[in-house]
C-alpha cells in the first residue's frame, strides 16, 4: 500500500494537493479535520465534544481522533493507500499512526512536508477566510493555529526524520509546480520498494523481449532459467549435458537441476528494486519453492504477469523463431514446437489457479505491437509497486 502523509502549516496548501495525489494514486483521502466537521454537522455524540476545541482553533483529544481514524482505515482497506493529510500533528498521534497502519502490515511510505513561510500562510488563510465562511478562519484563530504548529506539530518531523521516511517540499509557486515536487518524490519512493515480479506466458509469447526491458525499467535484476541453462550448457557442466538432452527434445529440465541454479542466483541486489522471474516457477511444484526460497530471504513474490496468446499464434512465432540467432533447441521442427507448447499446457492451469488465489496474478494480452503489450505490462507494474507497501 501507498501510504503518505501531507504536512505543512495551516495554509500551505494541503487540501489542494491531497486532491491531485488521490486521483493520480488511487488512494483513499483521511483529513481528520473533514471528518471531524461531518461528525459536527450530523451532530455525534465525537462531534459535540470536539465543536468548542475546533472553533477555537486548538487541537481535538487523541482519544476522539484515533476512534474517528480506525475506523476510517478498516473501512477503505480496498484502497490502493492512505493520504494522511491533518494527521498526525503531534508525536503521541505519530505513534498511534504507525501502530494502526502496523495493524494492517504496512507502514508510511512518505511524509511529505510542505515549506511554506508563515507569512504567506497567513495571508492565504486570510484570503481564503473572506469567501469560506468558516468560523475557524478568523485572524485570531488562525494565528493561534500557526503558533500551535510551531509549537506542537512541528516536532513530528524528528519522529519520521528519525525514521528516514520524511521529504521537505518547496511548497511555494503554482499549484502545478508543487504538485510536481510531490510526485517526483513519491515516484522515486515507489522505485525503492521491493518488488518481486514472475512472469508467466507460453514459449512464443514474447517473454524473452518483454523480460529485459521490463527489468530495466524497474531497476529490477534479471533472474531468467533459460539463460542460466544456457551457461551451464556452454560449460559443459553435468547439469549442463542433462538439460541439453532434455531442450532438445522440448521437454521441462528437472527441479533437481532448476532448483540448485535459482538458488545459487537468488540473493540480495541490494542495488536494485527486486527480481523478475522469467522461466521460472513452470510448474505448480516450483511455484511453492519459489515461495520458500523467497520466504527464507524474508521477500515474496508480489506481482505475476501472465501473458496469453492464442495457440496458432505461438505456432507461428516460434516457427518464425526458428530462422533467427534467438532460436531455442525446440524451435527447429514443429513437432517439437507442439510437443513443447502441450507440455507448457499441462502445467499452465495449475501455476495459474495457484497464484490466482494469492491476488496478485494479472493476467495479459499478448497480441499486439511489443511496445502496446509493454503499455500493458508496465500499467500492471505500476500498480503492483503502490500496493506493495
Amino acid at each position: 500500500m501507498l501510504n503518505v502523509a501531507l504536512f505543512g502549516p495551516p495554509g500551505a496548501g494541503k487540501g489542494t494537493q491531497s486532491a491531485r495525489l488521490i486521483e493520480r494514486y488511487g488512494l483513499h483521502y483521511v483529513a481528520t479535520g473533514d471528518i471531524l466537521r461531518a461528525e459536527i454537522r450530523e451532530g455525534s455524540a465525537l462531534g459535540v465534544a470536539a465543536r468548542a476545541i475546533i472553533e477555537k482553533g486548538g487541537l481535538v483529544p487523541d482519544e476522539i481522533i484515533v476512534q474517528i481514524l480506525e475506523k476510517t482505515i478498516r473501512e477503505n482497506t480496498g484502497a490502493n493507500g492512505f493520504l494522511f493529510d491533518g494527521f498526525p500533528r503531534t508525536f503521541v498521534q505519530a505513534y498511534i499512526l504507525e501502530g494502526l497502519l502496523l495493524k494492517m502490515h504496512t507502514s508510511l511510505m512518505n511524509l511529505v512536508s510542505l515549506e511554506v513561510p508563515q507569512a504567506m500562510c497567513l495571508e492565504r488563510l486570510l484570503g481564503r477566510s473572506r469567501t469560506s465562511g468558516r468560523s475557524d478562519d478568523t485572524r485570531e484563530v488562525i494565528e493561534y493555529r500557526l503558533r500551535e504548529y510551531q509549537e506542537k506539530t512541528a516536532p513530528v518531523l524528528d519522529f519520521y526524520d528519525e525514521r528516514g521516511v520524511r521529504v521537505a517540499v518547496d511548497g511555494t509557486g503554482t499549484v502545478d509546480e508543487v504538485f510536481r515536487r510531490i510526485t517526483d518524490v513519491l515516484d522515486r519512493s515507489l522505485r525503492k520498494v521491493q518488488l518481486n515480479v514472475v512472469l508467466l506466458g507460453a514459449p512464443g509469447a514474447g517473454r524473452g523481449t518483454q523480460a529485459p526491458a521490463l527489468a530495466a525499467r524497474y531497476n529490477l535484476a534479471y533472474l531468467a532459467t533459460g539463460d542460466l541453462l544456457q551457461g551451464e550448457v556452454r560449460r559443459g557442466t553435468p547439469a549442463g549435458r542433462k538439460a541439453a538432452e532434455l531442450l532438445e527434445a522440448g521437454r521441462l529440465v528437472p527441479d533437481e537441476i532448476v532448483i540448485r541454479m535459482i538458488e545459487g542466483t537468488l540473493q540480495s541486489h541490494p542495488d536494485k528494486n527486486g527480481i523478475l522471474f522469467k522461466g521460472f516457477p513452470r510448474t505448480l511444484v516450483q511455484a511453492y519453492i519459489l515461495d520458500g526460497l523467497l520466504r527464507r530471504i524474508g521477500s515474496r513474490v508480489n506481482c505475476i504477469l501472465d501473458i496469453r496468446v492464442p495457440t496458432l499464434e505461438l505456432i507461428k512465432r516460434l516457427a518464425a523463431r526458428a530462422g533467427t540467432p534467438r532460436a531455442m533447441p525446440y524451435d527447429r521442427a514443429t513437432d517439437t514446437i507442439v510437443r513443447r507448447l502441450e507440455e507448457h499446457e499441462r502445467y499452465a492451469t495449475a501455476i495459474a489457479n495457484y497464484y490466482e488465489k494469492t491476488g496478485r496474478h494479472r493476467v495479459i494480452d499478448g497480441v499486439g505491437a511489443q511496445d502496446e503489450v509493454f503499455g500493458r505490462l508496465c500499467a500492471q507494474v505500476d500498480i503492483a509497486f503502490r500496493q506493495a507497501r
